[in-house]
């Protein structure tokens, strides 16, 4: 299974609301590449109060996150 992360990183150069947040997660040095965990995952999100990483953009890529790797 892809972290969240590398799941992310598939969306980058697209030119929209996904795309804005995986260039975000990618430049974030700081961000935690091998999470899994929506709790994890979710706290950073709504630590970093950043616009570029939405926590509604986070929420709408981890349903498709993890419905495709049964989470």
């Amino acid at each position: 299974m892809k972290s969240f992360y590398h799941y992310v990183l598939t969306y980058r150069g697209a030119r929209d609301d996904k795309g804005r947040f995986a260039e975000a997660v990618f430049h974030d040095s700081i961000f935690p590449k091998t999470a899994t965990d929506f709790n994890e995952l979710s706290a950073y999100i709504e630590m970093q109060a950043n616009a570029d990483l939405a926590t509604s953009v986070f929420d709408e890529l981890w349903d498709t996150y993890a419905t495709k790797y049964g989470l």
